[in-house]
């Protein structure tokens, strides 16, 4: 004779753990439906690139269709958009790397010695409409004979990313502490000394943020490239621009365009994507 074993019965959830439950199923959707409408723009970019500029215009044509690679092809040809992707990537490589080198010491100066009065200049920097210093800098630049020249760009680029890495390295090295480097100075090593060798390591995520937006805002400038640039060192934003006119818009050329714009941006946040995040959180606390 064999005894019957049942299964215990599943104990009912607390009030407490239904709450949760809840609240995780909410903010679930929540996430998904914040994500769904910030995607659906470069879900559309995507798939006009691969269509017609009659497709793109037709409401009728979702995402189902017939792809076609002509409007890559055509700007391909064209030969603009790949010098111009060059000269982006030349700018904003350039601006970001001198604007670091000069920003990540100077954050650090400021953070470690308590300068209030220049942390206080350097936000009204941040504050001040670079467009209002358009019209002085091109009579300036213009007299200098730089005007079309890549040095103007990465120097009008530097002026908006300077304060940017200063400004978010600043309360990242005074989040760091302070006890790392008096060991280091007690060890012998100077104040800079203790910096490269101390600070500036534990640093890297917070540099690499404020470098990836650094990056971001040059590769994406726009008004900057369009007063100072000529044919020759004409950015991206500025060869988009191109593709519309008073009579039409090649909106399939347009899209393309896009798209080869976007995926650098897409690549260099998903590969720092670590980095970016610690960046921004390591200098949320002290100690």
């Amino acid at each position: 004779m064999s005894a019957t074993v049942t299964p215990a019965s599943r104990p009912p959830l607390a009030p407490g753990a239904r709450g949760r439950r809840k609240w995780s199923w909410l903010r679930g959707t929540a996430i998904a439906l914040v994500t769904l409408i910030f995607a659906l723009p470069l879900v559309w970019m995507f798939a006009a690139a691969f269509k017609t500029n009659v497709q793109v215009t037709d409401p009728s044509v979702g995402l189902w269709f017939r792809p076609t690679l002509d409007n890559f092809r055509s700007i391909v040809e064209a030969g603009q958009i790949v010098r111009s992707l060059g000269n982006s990537l030349l700018v904003g490589v350039v601006s970001t790397v001198l604007s670091a080198v000069i920003a990540v010491p100077a954050a650090w100066a400021v953070g470690r010695f308590g300068m209030h009065r220049t942390g206080s200049l350097i936000l009204v920097a941040r504050i001040v409409p670079a467009i209002s210093l358009l019209v002085p800098w091109y009579y300036l630049f213009a007299q200098m004979g730089l005007v079309g020249s890549y040095t103007v760009l990465v120097l009008s680029h530097m002026f908006v990313s300077v304060p940017l890495i200063m400004w978010v390295m600043i309360s990242f090295f005074a989040g760091l502490p302070v006890e790392l480097e008096e060991a280091a100075r007690t060890d012998g090593l100077s104040a800079f000394g203790a910096f490269w060798r101390i600070s500036l390591p534990l640093a890297a995520p917070g540099t690499a943020t404020a470098s990836l937006l650094a990056f971001v805002f040059s590769w994406n400038n726009f008004m900057f490239a369009l007063v100072f640039a000529d044919d020759r060192t004409q950015t991206v934003p500025v060869t988009l621009f191109n593709f519309i006119s008073y009579a039409s818009t090649d909106w399939g050329g347009l899209m393309a365009a896009a798209t080869l714009i976007t995926v650098p941006v897409l690549i260099a946040a998903v590969v720092g994507q670590k980095y970016l995040v610690a960046g921004l959180t390591a200098g949320a606390t002290k100690g």
